[in-house]
């Protein structure tokens, strides 16, 4: 039994040298905003995924979809949401303000992650899979519409945003540096491989939430929706949007690849609003760990069917900025305008 107990202690030693004596990945400059990342560019813009093996995983129970999670007692947690999308024939945008309010906030939060956005933005991904502040979790390959991609077109969808994932841990690991926050080493804070998945646009099928539970992956969808890709969403109305809708245990939805158009703007009202009202941030998984979570047999946005669609999003132009979505689902249960995710 000591012999065992020594070499723990000796590698926790070695880790803290390690950390102590390794150069830092980022300079605070480094992290911040940089002015034009939120910019969405549509360029030719194809992306292969990294051919490598995946981490050791276990397949787990398919269940459905969590909306939620049910506390107990009078806890008044809620998990504030920010998906990071990319469509195969664009780059899309990283909304660093977005980041710099939540770090100088000390706000947790669970970013999903497309495995094509982890590639065209590899810093800003390995910026925020070692911050201890964030969660990163899997969006998906490309973003497309699971409820109608059959086959081995599903199975990629869902692990190659793995295979990415992972390929950008392993090129962190070998920078060999701290991460934002203390000395430990940056890759070391990220986990091995991703536990929890969003699907695109709230749309799933049978096949879908068979396939993420085969993977291993947790499928997370939200109970309150900001409706930030909607251009005309104002600040003000998101802040109405979230406030109204939000009880604890919430999961709510933002955007911040450039279509959380005015998320920056309405984040402080509805920080300051929630903490006057005694609310605590937690990231998902932090979330699950504290209750029971409310899981719907299927996908929706605020009600079932409303993301059934007998085709799939087309992007249209519907602000000077960038695309929106040719259908919208309905905005939870506040009289708000319609979006998509």
């Amino acid at each position: 039994m000591r012999a065992p107990m020594t070499l723990l202690w000796l590698s926790l030693l070695t880790a803290t040298a390690a950390g102590e004596t390794a150069p830092a990945c980022w300079m605070p400059g480094d992290l911040a905003y940089h002015k034009g990342d939120e910019r969405v560019q549509k360029v030719a813009a194809r992306i292969a995924p990294p051919q490598r093996m995946l981490a050791a995983y276990s397949p787990t129970a398919q269940r459905g979809v969590i909306r939620r999670v049910k506390l107990t007692g009078d806890k008044k947690l809620v998990a504030l949401t920010f998906d990071l999308c990319e469509q195969p024939s664009e780059i899309s945008g990283y909304q660093g303000g977005i980041v710099d309010f939540l770090r100088e906030n000390r706000i947790k939060a669970t970013f999903f992650m497309g495995g094509k956005w982890m590639l065209s933005h590899r810093e800003r991904t390995q910026q925020l899979m070692s911050d201890p502040l964030f969660e990163v979790a899997n969006h998906t390959w490309e973003h497309r519409n699971l409820r109608v991609v059959p086959g081995q077109a599903l199975v990629d969808e869902i692990k190659n945003a793995q295979v990415a994932y992972e390929q950008v841990r392993e090129e962190l690991k070998a920078k060999q540096c701290t991460g934002p926050r203390g000395n430990t080493l940056a890759h070391e804070q990220a986990p091995q491989r991703l536990s929890l998945l969003r699907f695109p646009y709230g749309a799933c099928s049978a096949a879908a939430l068979d396939e993420a539970a085969h993977q291993g992956l947790l499928p997370i969808q939200w109970d309150v929706s900001s409706g930030d890709p909607t251009f005309v969403q104002s600040a003000r109305a998101i802040q109405h949007q979230v406030l109204t809708n939000i009880q604890p245990g919430s999961i709510v939805l933002f955007h911040a690849n450039g279509r959380g158009w005015h998320t920056e703007g309405a984040l402080p009202g509805i920080v300051a609003a929630l903490k006057a009202r005694g609310y605590e941030f937690a990231t998902v998984s932090e979330l699950l760990a504290a209750g029971e979570p409310v899981v719907a047999a299927t996908c929706y946005d605020s009600r079932p069917g409303d993301t059934d669609r007998p085709r799939h999003p087309l992007p249209v132009a519907t602000s000077p900025f960038g695309f929106g979505w040719l259908w919208h689902g309905v905005a939870s249960r506040a009289a708000t305008p319609a979006h998509t995710r």
